[in-house]
């Protein structure tokens, strides 16, 4: 019975196989599927390497931008967040009305300026010289980061020695070598903003040499060739090929130093003795717009104008931004 049923079942017929022209058509699926698949891979997967950036500026750069601006419109205590009240641009005009942020606002442009020309000058110079063949270029260039990498907090403690009062501070100690009596250095205007700015200055000369020197080696050495057949020495190279063609260079650490200094903070802070740093002196006389946002709203617990103070000094930051952008323009036009 067994061996009847076997050899039924191993007699019956094979299944017919699928037509020729089927298998074709479901290659021809298959590899169509397959393209489509391949070309999305190739237009989504770099906006999937890169989707972690945008995704954390969403979390950490964009939402509290846009909810700082929704603060900056309400009346708000830093103790407690989460009652909000309307009131729209009142704290805008309120900022506007208040001299001791019109004082800040002068002292960021005036400290800006004091650290930001001579620094951007120093820097085009050390960066001309380590330009040429010096002994120990390898040994200058790194020196040259070390302020960088020091600690503002540790920076601002030593120039705090240095612009001592009477002869304590080492400034004034060489005065007095030189006939010049002590200068009290924190409780005046331009002698506080002068030593602010000259943390900043010792703080990113270094920083900005080293960009000048990068954009002085891609500068063509038959540009310098040239003027040497000419007759030009090295000031005169300096100032007809350096200068032009690092312009758009210095534009950018011209920008990026005033854009810093619309963030500074650390240092007017940690200059003041006796705890006067944190309302930029005893007069304000250093106070600058990060101090003063500070200040507004954990001293005196008024979020929504703080919030209002880091949008203006958004604003202003991209207003420096468009300026760049545009001149930068004109530049290109130009060559």
């Amino acid at each position: 019975m067994a061996s009847s049923i076997s050899t039924a079942g191993s007699s019956a017929p094979a299944p017919p196989s699928p037509p020729l022209a089927d298998q074709d058509g479901r290659e021809a699926r298959r590899q169509a599927r397959r393209s489509r698949r391949y070309r999305l891979d190739v237009k989504l997967a770099p906006y999937a390497f890169i989707s972690p950036f945008f995704l954390l500026f969403l979390v950490f750069g964009l939402f509290p931008l846009v909810y700082t601006g929704w603060v900056s419109l309400h009346a708000v205590s830093t103790l407690t967040p989460n009652q909000m009240t309307w009131s729209g641009t009142d704290n805008y005009t309120m900022l506007f009305h208040d001299p001791v942020f019109l004082k800040s606002l002068r002292n960021t442009l005036t400290i800006g300026l004091l650290s930001a020309v001579p620094q951007l000058l120093i820097a085009m110079g050390l960066a001309h010289l380590l330009n040429y063949k010096l002994r120990g270029r390898a040994f200058f260039r790194v020196a040259l980061l070390a302020p960088y990498a020091t600690s503002v907090a540790a920076a601002a403690l030593i120039f705090q020695f240095i612009f001592g009062q009477n002869d304590a501070g080492f400034v004034n100690y060489l005065l007095h070598f030189v006939g010049i009596h002590p200068i009290a250095w924190e409780p005046g205007t331009w002698t506080s903003q002068f030593a602010v700015a000259s943390i900043v200055m010792w703080r990113w000369t270094g920083y900005n040499t080293l960009i000048y020197l990068a954009a002085m080696q891609a500068v063509p050495g038959e540009l310098y060739e040239a003027a040497a057949l000419d007759g030009a020495g090295r000031w005169a190279q300096f100032r007809n090929v350096t200068v032009p063609a690092l312009r758009p260079t210095i534009l950018f650490t011209a920008v990026v130093s005033a854009i810093g200094s619309l963030q500074l903070f650390g240092e007017p802070l940690l200059f003041g003795n006796g705890g006067v740093g944190i309302n930029g002196g005893s007069d304000n006389q250093y106070s600058t717009l990060a101090l003063y946002m500070y200040r507004i709203a954990f001293n005196a617990e008024h979020l929504g104008r703080a919030a209002a103070i880091g949008w203006v000094i958004f604003f202003i930051a991209v207003v420096l931004g468009g300026l760049n952008a545009l001149i930068a323009r004109r530049l290109r036009k130009s060559a």
